[in-house]
């Protein structure tokens, strides 16, 4: 395959990594240096419609390439909003052209089209190469019919478009466990994580030059995470409030037990797969806050370092 866009067969055997327990060794930055790798939590809520929190959307940045994970509602502003905010410009709008999926629930998807039609009007240069499970392609294929007229309008009608025709159209590929894409600047893999019915769900490991950072999405508890993280520099991780899981009716109950993970489960995963930061996103607080999901974890047992991330926060 061509070096940045293929998927690497050979590579799978991360897979038989993730059931045998490989040793990943990332090599950690000075305390006082900006590194290289960053994590940018764009937006880190629910279907819940948080006015503090966008829908599910991350960024890796390595130096000046911006690589997204999920497409929440909103996340070309919240994107932009980083770019300005946090002087980072590799999340510009001109530079929103890698994002890989983790599942097609649609508080993770609903953003495609904005990330893949918005851009291109605003002149990014490159198409957007999509990753994602089984049904990626027939998502895409449905946008673009959805989207046809806008197409259209913009292509024929008055609209300057110069040579940038065809940034509309994107890439997709639909993948496998192990390693699905790698530049001079990143290797992503695909990591399986158990999430309720989806037969196909996804959490990513991201190996920078000076960092490696684990993503879960949404997941249950999933050993492949602890594998895929054994003493990552980072683990992102979804969670759930067990103190007030019961006061859930007992049908969620059922729900959230199988599709998500715990503050008690994510202390046993973290104490397991011993991240230098734990950093929670996707919460579902059901009345408590950041600082009782925090309380939670160590009431838990993990006491390593911990945050509750926000939207815009920046690791």
């Amino acid at each position: 395959m061509a070096k940045g866009l293929r998927l690497n067969t050979s590579r799978r055997i991360f897979l038989v990594g993730i059931i045998i327990g490989f040793s990943f060794s990332p090599v950690r930055v000075d305390a006082q240096a900006i590194p290289r790798t960053r994590l940018v939590l764009l937006g880190t809520g629910t279907p819940n419609a948080d006015p503090e929190r966008s829908g599910p959307a991350t960024a890796v940045v390595v130096d000046d390439r911006a690589y997204l994970i999920d497409a929440g509602a909103g996340i070309v502003r919240r994107a932009a909003l980083a770019a300005r905010e946090k002087d980072m410009p590799a999340l510009s709008a001109s530079g929103l052209n890698h994002v890989f999926i983790t599942h097609l629930h649609s508080d993770h998807t609903v953003g495609l089209p904005d990330l893949l039609y918005s851009p291109w009007v605003l002149d990014r240069p490159d198409p957007l190469n999509v990753f994602g499970p089984p049904g990626i392609e027939r998502m895409m294929s449905g946008i673009a019919e959805a989207w046809a007229d806008d197409i259209s309008i913009r292509l024929d009608g008055l609209e300057p478009r110069g040579a940038n025709r065809d940034g509309y159209r994107p890439n997709t590929h639909e993948i496998e466990p192990g390693l699905v894409y790698e530049d001079e600047l990143v290797r992503v893999y695909a990591i399986p994580v158990k999430h309720g019915s989806w037969e196909y769900s996804y959490g990513y490991r991201f190996e920078g030059p000076d960092r490696t950072i684990v993503i879960s999405g949404d997941a249950a508890p999933s050993e492949s995470l602890v594998e895929a993280c054994d003493g990552c520099d980072i683990l992102l991780h979804e969670v759930y409030s067990a103190e007030r899981f019961t006061t859930r009716p007992p049908e969620w109950q059922a729900y959230h037990s199988q599709f998500h993970t715990s503050t008690t489960e994510l202390a046993d995963i973290a104490n397991r797969s011993r991240p230098g930061m734990l950093v929670l996103y996707h919460h579902l607080f059901w009345g408590t806050d950041d600082t009782g999901l925090v309380n939670e974890i160590r009431a838990a047992g993990y006491n390593g370092p911990l945050a509750s991330g926000k939207d815009l926060d920046v690791y």
